[in-house]
């Protein structure tokens, strides 16, 4: 949970936390669990939250460290850079009783590398993840903060994994020269005994490999106006349709026109509803 900090000014930003809008403007009930400074740009953004509907329980306020702030550069409208600032509030993350039985009672679990790439947050979801009953690695790898080490334990303990194409490829190259997508997908999935495998692969599309079959989405076409918080809206609606136990095929087209979507405007977190991912849909299919 921070700010990302762009030409145009200051958006809020984080992957988890921009999943969790999304999941919340799609319908479903969230919880977020972060840390901000006890500083403006923290209340900026515990306001944000909770104008957006959402819960400020369980983020917490630390006075020894600043909220955070991220550094995006978009000349490349399909791949955004970041500058991830260090050490800042989300690294301090403090275990709580009250977050382990948040974690326990929920249906989803999402989490990402970043949020493990400090001793103290990583060491409290650590512990959170022994409790959750389903678990959403969103993968997020974003050098140089994250170790191969850390990345192959998350991997052991999720449940469903999201990463992009070159995520894939990178992860492969640490255990095998497996190349081809769709095979890498399934070895994933039986080697780390997976729900899900999915992979985005930008204006392409999405793969989705579960109950031993590959599904494919082919990418909506839009005109993007920048993909920041593309991929935390697709995981998101994969999560709607997930949840409500849609057929994987249409959840994963779903997932894809929603992503579509968000990078048709500017920031992580556009206003939209489930009418407008469908209208997006439907224009796709005439």
């Amino acid at each position: 949970m921070l700010w990302d900090v762009l030409p145009t000014g200051k958006q809020p930003g984080g992957a988890p936390f921009n999943v969790a809008v999304h999941l919340h403007q799609l319908g479903l009930p969230v919880e977020l669990i972060s840390r901000v400074g006890d500083d403006e740009l923290g209340q900026e953004l515990t306001a944000f939250v909770a104008g957006k509907g959402l819960s400020t329980d369980f983020v917490q306020q630390g006075k020894t460290h600043l909220t955070g702030v991220v550094k995006a550069n978009v000349d490349d409208t399909n791949e955004v850079t970041y500058k991830i600032v260090q050490p800042v509030a989300w690294d301090y993350i403090q275990y709580e009783p009250a977050l382990e039985q948040l974690v326990a009672q929920a249906d989803v679990f999402v989490f990402g590398s970043l949020a493990a790439r400090q001793a103290g947050t990583r060491e409290t979801l650590y512990r959170l993840l022994e409790h959750a009953r389903f678990k959403v690695f969103d993968v997020n790898m974003r050098p140089p903060h994250y170790t191969k080490e850390v990345v192959k334990y998350l991997l052991e303990k999720a449940d469903l994994v999201k990463m992009n194409h070159h995520e894939l490829a990178e992860i492969m190259a640490w255990f095998t020269p497996e190349t081809n997508r769709e095979v890498a997908m399934q070895w994933l999935a039986e080697r780390f005994n997976l729900a899900a495998v999915c992979v985005t692969c930008g204006a392409d599309g999405a793969l989705l490999w579960t109950n031993g079959r590959l599904y494919r989405a082919p990418g909506v076409p839009v005109s993007v106006r920048d993909t920041i918080g593309s991929g935390d809206a697709f995981l998101a609606a994969l999560l709607k349709g997930w949840q409500a136990g849609q057929e994987p095929g249409e959840a994963l087209r779903f997932a894809c026109a929603t992503g579509a979507l968000v990078a048709t405007h500017q920031g992580a977190t556009p206003a939209f509803t489930e009418t407008d991912v469908r209208q997006l849909l439907a224009g796709q299919a005439v």
